[in-house]
């Protein structure tokens, strides 16, 4: 898995590519949320347009980023899921949990709202 970091206006846009798993997935997911809540950016947007696959460990990755996020005062939102990972998130009941947009800009609008 690659995961990159840009800024849009005052969110930070994580885009994820490959397969979401552990392991150093793990890390590198923490760590770039770690880097947004010390650079004091609350509003965070996780791109998983690119993601091919999710496991139960990606699964907690993601739900460990939400806390944290949401822990700290912040919002965490998740754009451009596959139809393959929105009915794992339905089978888990995530989609009650996350808040996912279809594309990047409906999500980056509703941090305005």
């Amino acid at each position: 898995m690659k995961a990159s970091k840009r800024m849009e206006g005052d969110v930070a846009v994580l885009s994820l590519s490959g397969k979401l798993m552990g392991g150093p997935d793990a890390e590198a997911v923490r760590g770039a949320i770690k880097d947004c809540l010390e650079g004091d950016t609350k509003n965070i947007l996780i791109d998983l347009g690119d993601v091919s696959w999710i496991n139960s460990t990606g699964l907690g990755i993601l739900i460990a980023s939400h806390v944290t996020v949401t822990n700290a005062g912040g919002n965490l939102k998740i754009s451009r899921v596959s139809k393959r990972i929105s009915q794992i998130f339905m089978v888990t009941k995530l989609h009650t949990v996350f808040e996912t947009f279809e594309t990047e800009a409906g999500a980056l609008s509703s941090f305005q709202s």
